[in-house]
């Protein structure tokens, strides 16, 4: 497969032109590397996974930047965090734009750094993985079992590889090494344990105590790995939305796995037709969709305005866009057939907040064709950033 253009580059490119440190953070092997050496192809490139280079970052922080007076890229920042107090006098005596360019796949740790001591003088983005748009540049999307059994990884799909080898390693590396950089955890078996059961639990509420019981840990412990599964950009944690309405609803978030592919292969699947067949379909074509949205959001440099609805009742919609009052709900079905059923979520909403929803609702399913209702644009999933247009994205 040929490189494929990453949709977050033309961002990129401007904040380049704005301030003197871009920030990249995301998941190992999304593709931060390179994105970096091909937007910035001039600079030289620095890896702090290495150890002599780690060594030689830790030890001389100023010999080892004085080797960059034109700026670098410096993947890994989290390796050396102290690097970065030693990168803010350089950028504020030089004052030129898209000197350093920064990655880190531990989001805690480098937003921590950095807002220690690049507050204001560096732009902070995200990469996620292939999105669907992304790899419908060449050719036409594969059916849904295939791309919820190989996920987005760009390794998988740059170098056609078997999903479940490539996910059994990165989840394995990830294992011995980033878990280990993040915590103590002398159970590694427990953690990973722990780690299937939350994939058992994509699309679902949080219920920590559940998780805890089930895999045989304290509350305080299971909070922790989440917080450790969250740093690392396995998992992410969807808030409800509340408004500002009197009625009791549900606080707890939702529990999504940043990659549909590891949340597949954690779970045994190994083929499509298991894809098929699995109970759980339904939460995994939802958690696809939430992160394929979450993608959209970070590759224009925005955060996230996601949110979902539930109340005590059992009303709910899987998706809610927030920008400033306006609410743009979206419901995720993973059937290929359009019924009635469909719509009782986001009628509930458009009741409960008529001042609130100016756009009208969205649908996303399993499907072939798109509609466009009275008030729901109605989308196949493959023609899911269609649905951006109409909410404002």
């Amino acid at each position: 497969m040929t490189l494929i253009d990453r949709a977050i580059e033309p961002v990129l490119h401007a904040l380049s032109e704005k301030y003197p440190v871009i920030t990249i953070t995301g998941p190992r092997q999304s593709g931060k590397t390179t994105l970096c050496r091909k937007v910035f192809s001039d600079k030289p490139y620095a890896n702090l996974e290495s150890p002599d280079i780690r060594q030689f970052a830790t030890d001389d922080p100023r010999g080892f930047l004085s080797q960059y007076p034109d700026g670098a890229v410096l993947d890994e920042i989290q390796r050396v965090p102290d690097l970065v107090s030693y990168i803010q006098p350089m950028v504020d005596d030089d004052l030129r734009d898209g000197l350093f360019i920064l990655t880190g796949s531990q989001q805690f740790e480098v937003s921590h750094a950095v807002n220690q001591s690049l507050a204001g003088r560096t732009a902070l983005l995200k990469l996620l993985p292939f999105s669907m748009a992304e790899l419908q540049t060449d050719e036409p999307l594969p059916p849904v079992d295939h791309l919820i059994l190989h996920g987005f990884y760009p390794r998988i799909w740059d170098k056609q590889l078997d999903p479940v080898q490539a996910l059994g390693d990165y989840f394995e590396t990830y294992i011995q090494r980033d878990v280990r950089q993040l915590a103590a955890i002398k159970d590694l078996h427990l953690f990973q344990r722990f780690v299937r059961l939350c994939a058992g639990r994509c699309g679902q509420l949080l219920n920590l105590n559940s998780l805890a019981n089930d895999t045989g840990v304290s509350h305080t412990t299971a909070g922790n790995w989440i917080s450790i599964l969250e740093a690392s950009y396995i998992i992410f944690l969807l808030q409800p939305y509340h408004g500002n309405i009197t009625k009791r609803l549900i606080k707890s978030p939702k529990l999504y796995f940043f990659d549909v592919g590891l949340a597949a292969f954690l779970l045994g699947i190994e083929n499509p037709r298991q894809v098929s067949r699995d109970p759980l379909r339904g939460s995994l074509f939802e958690n696809m969709v939430v992160a394929e949205t979450l993608k959209y959001r970070f590759n224009q440099g925005k955060k996230s305005n996601l949110y979902f609805y539930r109340d005590r009742k059992g009303n709910e919609v899987d998706l809610v866009c927030v920008t400033g009052t306006d609410l743009f709900p979206i419901e995720i079905k993973a059937g290929m057939t359009i019924t009635r059923d469909y719509f009782k979520g986001l009628n509930h909403m458009v009741r409960n907040f008529p001042e609130n929803v100016p756009n009208g609702c969205g649908l996303v399913y399993a499907g072939e064709k798109k509609q466009q209702r009275t008030d729901v644009t109605i989308v196949p999933v493959h023609l899911l950033n269609q649905i951006f247009d109409t909410c404002g994205g």
